[in-house]
């Protein structure tokens, strides 16, 4: 009996969805940011998250990673709901990781510093552990010659890179990406991008909020078009981008089209 209870608790765990949003709103003063968002993301899944600026897409991933309170609602990572009262937030943070479109690298600390610094305090990993985990990701990526570099000795791509090896650092179960690529300049948003693509391939479970179209289209499992802090449509990209069922979905993309960034 036990062990057809351990069966089923197993097969529970193992099914339920990498996260789930249930019905959360989030206001700022008089400003309904978030209006009722539900959403469902299975293991190794990419949401691109798309929207004109003022959609809540950032806040929507300020939310997930608990930066920023929800006021209802509810959101589980595995079937944990990480917005219970009393939960501990610093645990739920070495889940989810997230980095932003600002680099927020420690300017007085080296490359491979920035990143052994959370492993070391957080998980408690010992330095030379933590150092060897580093190095192997830097050399994935090809960072591994900048370990020692200073982040203002490095170009704005190569900065987000490490900031995203950073968040790896911490193996979480989810990553978030929030306009990555906005302060980047043209030529060096590829580098960034081409790394996203290969923890795509790698079956990282991804949350994306973008303004790259293009590469919406072409990493994301699911494309999720948000207006006024709602889902108002989501869809395979094929769908979303070709045959989108919404008029403010089909005249956000038709701006999108004219200014020549699709």
């Amino acid at each position: 009996m036990s062990g057809a209870v351990s069966g089923a608790v197993t097969s529970a765990v193992t099914s339920a969805p990498a996260l789930s949003i249930e019905g959360i709103w989030k206001s700022f003063g008089q400003l309904d940011v978030l209006r009722g968002i539900d959403l469902e993301v299975a293991p190794h899944e990419v949401i691109a998250l798309i929207g004109a600026s003022g959609s809540g897409k950032s806040t929507l991933l300020r939310c997930i990673n608990l930066i920023e309170p929800i006021d209802a609602g509810r959101i589980l990572i595995a079937g944990d709901e990480i917005t219970a009262q009393g939960v501990n937030v610093d645990r739920i943070r070495r889940r989810v990781g997230i980095v932003f479109q600002s680099f927020n690298l420690f300017p007085h600390m080296r490359v491979i510093d920035n990143i052994t610094l959370a492993p070391r305090k957080v998980l408690g990993r010992s330095a030379a552990e933590a150092e060897a985990a580093a190095m192997t990701l830097l050399e994935r990526f090809g960072l591994a010659e900048k370990a020692r570099e200073y982040p203002d000795r490095l170009s704005g791509g190569q900065q987000q890179r490490v900031a995203i090896v950073r968040a790896l650092a911490m193996e979480p179960d989810l990553l978030l990406l929030d306009e990555v690529t906005s302060a980047l300049d043209p030529e060096l948003v590829a580098e960034v991008l081409n790394v996203i693509r290969e923890l795509a391939a790698g079956g990282m479970t991804m949350l994306i909020a973008t303004h790259e179209m293009g590469f919406a289209r072409d990493i994301a499992s699911r494309v999720c078009f948000l207006d006024s802090g709602r889902i108002l449509e989501q869809g395979s990209p094929r769908q979303i981008f070709a045959e989108p069922r919404e008029a403010r979905t089909r005249q956000f993309l038709n701006r999108i089209i004219e200014a020549g960034r699709l």
